[in-house]
């Protein structure tokens, strides 16, 4: 498991991909990813790309990010989701509080 940070457009849109398994063991490192972003000024993506897996903590961190960005529904953007990845996304009615595509 992974988690890379990347800014762009003069850090007004920043991109956090995750590969690997995105659990409990990711806590720190996807904290560390978020914590530095201001989310009134920049739009968040999530890459899932190469997410393999996601377990019910993975959702609980999302929660977390976006509350500690106190971001609306569209500032972020979970992209590229791996299906059953989205499947699990959706049943948790994730696609209500993030743009999910």
């Amino acid at each position: 498991m992974s988690i890379t940070c990347e800014s762009s457009n003069e850090g007004r849109r920043v991109t956090i991909a995750i590969s690997g398994c995105f659990d409990f063991n990711s806590v720190q490192e996807f904290r560390g990813a978020y914590m530095a972003i201001d989310g009134s000024k920049s739009n968040v993506e999530l890459d899932l790309r190469e997410t393999e897996y996601m377990d019910s903590s993975a959702l609980g961190m999302l929660l977390n990010m976006k509350k500690h960005l106190q971001a609306s529904d569209s500032a972020i953007r979970i992209l590229n989701c791996q299906p059953q990845v989205k499947k699990i996304l959706e049943i948790s009615r994730f696609d209500k509080k993030f743009l999910i595509s």
